[in-house]
């Protein structure tokens, strides 16, 4: 799963030789991820469990 979602991600940044800056990136990929959340249709299982470890490893990154 993993693999297909970095298969997308590489597929809608591929065109750009590069990114002005480190936002264009972020804005790509978060448009890459908006277009990949489109077509999923099953719940990620047990998300809760790996929401809470991501909190620990990256909580300086991610906030909710």
């Amino acid at each position: 799963m993993i693999e297909n979602l970095n298969g997308k991600i590489r597929k809608y940044t591929k065109n750009k030789l590069s990114f002005p800056s480190d936002q264009a990136v972020m804005k790509s990929v978060y448009l890459a991820l908006r277009e990949a959340t489109k077509k999923w249709s099953m719940p990620i299982q047990n998300w809760r469990i790996i929401l809470n470890q991501v909190l620990v490893i990256f909580e300086k990154r991610v906030q909710l």
